[in-house]
């Protein structure tokens, strides 16, 4: 059914954007078969004014004119739906190159790689060797590893809502959750999706790699508002643990860590193959100390001790 009103929408907007005059719903109606097929005239006129809104929303111009005989027509001029010339110079050019490779996997790829060769094609210049010779070793790459990451992205861009399987750090087995997706957002490696969780009232913020199962797409409309991108970014930024509010004092096997270590404050070597690390202390290191397994002893504070205890014993029960 999609395929069909997509190649309904393509034949609509092909007959608007070909005709120099307006045309008549009649005329429209004979010349596309799913129109000759919609059976009576409400039918018709229902599926006609949902495709006109449809292509309008997609960015289509189309306009409305009263013919002299008081039929109303419809036509897309194409001065009106032309886009103007694009000019990049060089490291314009070299940027989008680097953005179209960021993405590797996902939905996302082949439609960066596309529209890269759609603006080559159209005289944007090519990246400078030098550039390319530079930048080739270390290229920047978003990867994409879970398969909650796509229904969710389309989710978020047609704000529907969604429910899914998820398995707290410190939840020996998942439970249903209902959210109204806002972003999609990468921390430390890491996707997390924040969005309103319909059950407990409130803002919340998921990490995709604890999602199991399908992700399903509820039917309806969000209940709350959508906050500001920069503002849902700080509350990703706050969940994923990267606020920090105080200091940590760990033990750290030599040699392993680093990430850890990258952020430590203060660091001295124990022996017998440890080091102490103060490390910042926000919302959600317990559960990013808890990823380096028996490599990590926590000190102090007791809390955060007891919190990254109660999740590998919630890992280990299974």
């Amino acid at each position: 059914m999609a395929i069909a009103k997509a190649e309904r929408l393509m034949n609509l907007a092909l007959c608007l954007l070909g005709t120099r005059r307006p045309l008549s719903k009649r005329e429209l109606r004979g010349s596309i078969e799913a129109y000759l097929e919609a059976g009576t005239d409400d039918g018709f006129n229902r599926m006609f004014e949902r495709d006109k809104d449809d292509l309008r929303e997609l960015g289509l111009v189309i306009e409305t004119v009263e013919g002299l005989d008081g039929e109303t027509g419809y036509l897309a001029r194409r001065d009106s739906n032309r886009l103007p010339a694009i000019t990049l110079d060089a490291e314009e050019a070299a940027a989008l190159g680097v953005a179209a490779r960021v993405w590797q996997q996902a939905r996302l790829a082949g439609a960066a790689s596309g529209a890269l060769h759609k603006l080559r094609a159209a005289g944007m210049p090519e990246a400078e060797d030098s550039y390319e010779a530079h930048h080739s070793a270390l290229e920047p790459r978003i990867p994409v590893h879970e398969a909650a990451f796509e229904p969710l992205m389309l989710a978020c861009r047609d704000r529907r809502p969604v429910s899914f399987d998820y398995r707290k750090a410190s939840a020996a087995r998942p439970e249903q959750r209902q959210v109204e997706p806002w972003t999609l957002e990468c921390w430390r490696g890491h996707w997390y999706l924040a969005g309103h969780d319909r059950d407990r009232g409130a803002e919340r913020v998921f990490r995709l790699s604890r999602i199991s199962g399908r992700v399903r797409t509820r039917s309806g409309s969000f209940t709350a508002p959508v906050p500001d991108v920069s503002t849902v970014r700080e509350t990703v930024e706050t969940w994923a643990g990267e606020t920090a509010t105080r200091s940590a004092l760990i033990r750290l096997r030599a040699g392993a860590g680093y990430p850890l270590r990258a952020k430590a404050l203060s660091s001295r070597e124990l022996g017998d193959g440890w080091d102490e690390l103060e490390i910042p202390y926000g919302h959600g290191l317990d559960a990013w100390l808890v990823e380096f397994g028996p490599d990590v002893v926590v000190r102090e504070p007791a809390d955060l001790r007891a919190d990254v205890v109660d999740r590998l014993r919630a890992v280990a029960a299974g």
